[in-house]
């Protein structure tokens, strides 16, 4: 199967060209790290999209389906292609032990462990894989949850604007947007835990300093989680 990139010289024109395959198996860390770096993306169809998005996780527990996302024909023929790799079975969700004193309703999120910690009880918490900030990117401190949103859109910050003016100021939610299903923003930082297109990438440190979460974990959390609640991130 032919692979292909977007050209950068289009602006924000989508200009598809072919792709060498020993290139195409060099994917970025998401369609945001794509746009910034010049991976490379897989076109694929709006039906085989719609289905990957309304079947369960393969590397979430069985039973949990993804929502339908809303129609984006542009976002859904160019979802990235899933390389050949496996998510470890201690990076999938499940209650855990975590005897560290925090209160319930915390999320605490260990970033060289690569797991997000929800505080579910005294002593205990729902453990998520993530995937980090890449080197360079990676932060700490204490924020809370200031907003919510379902299918998001994604405005790429000066920062990144400023490094790629070629980027496209705005894209909205889909399938294909790097944001995935769910977003929780982190006070007024431009920084938010969300799902993502690229579940196979959970686990290392891919992102631009974002929190990066299978989209079932993320419906998950943002399900359980109000605005407001506080984030510590080590």
């Amino acid at each position: 199967m032919s692979r292909y990139y977007l050209s950068a010289a289009c602006g924000l024109t989508l200009c598809l060209a072919p792709l060498a395959p020993a290139q195409a198996q060099n994917l970025g860390g998401g369609f945001i790290e794509f746009l910034a770096t010049g991976g490379q993306m897989a076109p694929r169809g709006p039906q085989q999209q719609q289905a990957a998005y309304t079947r369960p996780n393969a590397y979430a527990p069985a039973g949990v389906l993804v929502n339908q996302p809303p129609a984006n024909a542009m976002q859904a023929s160019l979802a990235p292609a899933q390389p050949s790799r496996e998510i470890p079975q201690e990076l999938l969700r499940r209650e855990v032990d975590y005897p560290m004193g925090r209160r319930v309703g915390s999320i605490v999120i260990d970033t060289p462990g690569h797991y997000l910690y929800l505080v579910t009880a005294p002593g205990r918490a729902m453990r998520y894989g993530i995937g980090v900030g890449r080197p360079g990117f990676t932060w700490s401190g204490h924020k809370s949850i200031s907003r919510k949103a379902e299918w998001p859109g994604w405005t790429p910050p000066p920062e990144m604007l400023k490094r790629r003016p070629d980027l496209p100021r705005h894209m909205e939610g889909g399938p294909g947007n790097p944001l995935g299903a769910r977003a929780l923003y982190l006070g007024s930082s431009v920084y938010r835990i969300h799902g993502t297109n690229e579940p196979w990438t959970i686990g290392q440190n891919v992102s631009s300093g974002c929190i990066r979460m299978m989209n079932d974990d993320v419906i998950d959390l943002y399900e359980r989680v109000p605005v407001g609640a506080p984030v510590d991130v080590l």
